[in-house]
């Protein structure tokens, strides 16, 4: 991860919607162009990235202060659906715009977690973990930080880097998911078939995101 994090750079903090690449290429600000080339170096010819390929881009070099097994291959398959799902891709790879709002969440998060890992190891303790969520820029209602507890966390309550970023991807789309839906902004939606399904491959129901910051 120190690596891709030396080459990119800054935060581009908001994903840009899909636009035809010659536009998107004479719109861009100097910094997005050079997050650009350097993404057409990481992701190759097809200028997708695979999730064997994000495995490889996150794990080429630890951060020297974060103590972590790396991200595993299942991680970063389920990184890569849920953001599919998000930007209503479904390709099985992540495209620039899929790939620059990931990265830019990663690179957050990892600030995040490494102020909650208070001494250094590797976990985030069971007492801390409410906050940092919040820190995150999610605040969970106890129905659903409970079901966080049981489906990421070990047995002891805490929270490895691996599982908080893989559960933070999965709030972040199913907010964004959310806020689109919500139309009115009164904090209640009305779904399909189509809607709870994809709510449920993502395995973060809508109804129990209590507020986003």
């Amino acid at each position: 991860m120190f690596l891709a994090k030396r080459l990119i750079g800054g935060i581009l903090d908001v994903p840009a919607p899909r636009r035809p690449l010659a536009y998107a290429e004479q719109s861009e600000s100097d910094e997005e162009r050079q997050f650009r080339k350097v993404f057409q170096q990481l992701a190759g010819d097809d200028m997708e990235v695979s999730p064997t390929e994000l495995m490889n881009i996150l794990n080429v070099s630890p951060d020297g202060d974060l103590k972590t097994d790396g991200f595993s291959i299942e991680s970063c398959r389920s990184m890569v659906a849920v953001m599919d799902v998000f930007f209503h891709d479904s390709t099985g790879k992540l495209g620039f715009h899929e790939f620059k709002h990931l990265w830019n969440n990663i690179k957050k998060w990892q600030c995040v977690y490494k102020t909650y890992d208070t001494d250094g190891s590797g976990v985030i303790g069971a007492d801390e973990l409410h906050n940092a969520f919040r820190a995150a820029g999610f605040r969970l209602n106890d129905q659903l930080f409970q079901m966080i507890i049981r489906r990421y966390s070990e047995e002891n309550g805490n929270l490895d880097f691996d599982n908080y970023i893989g559960c933070l991807v999965r709030l972040d789309a199913m907010c964004c998911a959310f806020n689109t839906l919500d139309k009115d902004k009164n904090g209640t939606i009305k779904v399909n078939f189509q809607e709870v399904s994809m709510s449920h491959l993502q395995a973060v129901p809508t109804r129990l995101v209590s507020e986003r910051n």
